[in-house]
């Protein structure tokens, strides 16, 4: 019986990602865009709705994050509010970067919530906990990191977040499809940067980024979903590329760097089964994890060591 049926997960899924460009720091006329977008789509309403990081207020924000932060409920009813005054019927599930305020201390955050004409759910809010502080990046200074990757049940199986420089750190993707994840959803603001010696003189950020994530999604026999952020920030351009690729880490759609868009596509997430049965590394590597977690020699807390002999 395949991993599907056990769970009860739906096999198919279309998928919408929403390559926006942002007013920085404008987040009500942001939001009044979406809402826009999300009347285009209630006429054949998506079952899932993926948006960049900080896709309602911009990225480069520096100390102003701290007023355009908002917590995961409020913004939660905004981006069900937006869907629902569309007057769509059909239920959907909407994943989107943001950032956060929770009581004081702020992250740099996505959220997955299932929106219905009845009312809306957060699923799980997942925080970056890869913040980087190198080159035009500062984030580390304004915000805090999160501690926990999440696997969180979808009706379309185990998911996870990943947050743009969550996902250029192998071992992220490694825990969560270990953790049961099938498919990764990964909201990007990333800022273009390099020009490879191709014909088509391509941004070396783009090509990097795409080997990154065709190399994830095929280990793991996992479906991607990526969504960038457009536009230009204080003369610093996001490259966009949103993309889906599958579990075999071919690319199914691309956007362009340049330009707001609707990506769309509707995937067979049976193949998820298949791709790990013809290539299982996978489940090659959750045989051999117990033994590379006992290496003393790795630079683990003597609890997760002990943990793991036990």
């Amino acid at each position: 019986m395949s991993a599907d049926r056990q769970t009860g997960a739906s096999r198919r899924c279309d998928v919408a990602i929403l390559q926006v460009k942002p007013r920085k720091g404008d987040y009500q006329r942001n939001l009044a865009g979406v809402r826009e977008v999300f009347g285009q789509l209630a006429a054949d309403p998506p079952d899932l709705i993926v948006l960049p990081e900080a896709a309602l207020s911009g990225y480069f924000l520096e100390g102003a994050v701290y007023d355009l932060a908002r917590s995961a409920s409020a913004f939660a009813a905004d981006l069900a509010d937006a869907w629902n005054k569309t007057g769509a019927t059909n239920a959907v599930d909407i994943a989107s970067g943001f950032y956060e305020n929770d009581s004081g201390t702020y992250y740099n955050s996505a959220i997955y919530l299932e929106v219905s004409a009845r009312g809306h759910k957060i699923v799980h809010v997942h925080r970056k906990m890869f913040l980087p502080t190198y080159g035009v990046f500062d984030e580390e200074r304004f915000l805090s990191r999160g501690r926990k990757l999440g696997v969180f049940k979808t009706r379309f199986g185990p998911m996870a977040l990943l947050i743009c420089e969550d996902v250029w750190h192998s071992i992220m993707p490694t825990i969560a499809a270990i953790k049961g994840a099938r498919c990764l959803v990964v909201p990007s603001a990333a800022p273009g940067r390099g020009v490879e010696a191709h014909d088509n003189d391509e941004l070396e950020s783009l090509t990097v980024w795409r080997s990154l994530l065709s190399n994830a999604a095929s280990e793991h026999g996992v479906f991607l979903f990526y969504a960038g952020l457009t536009g230009f920030e204080g003369g610093k351009g996001m490259t966009g590329s949103s993309c889906i690729i599958d579990p075999r880490g071919k690319i199914v759609v691309q956007a362009p760097p340049l330009g707001p868009c609707i990506l769309r596509a509707k995937i067979d997430l049976g193949e998820i089964d298949v791709a790990r049965a013809g290539l299982p590394l996978l489940g090659d590597l959750s045989a051999a994890l117990p033994d590379l977690l006992l290496d003393d020699e790795l630079p683990l807390p003597r609890r997760t060591l002990d943990v793991a002999r036990h």
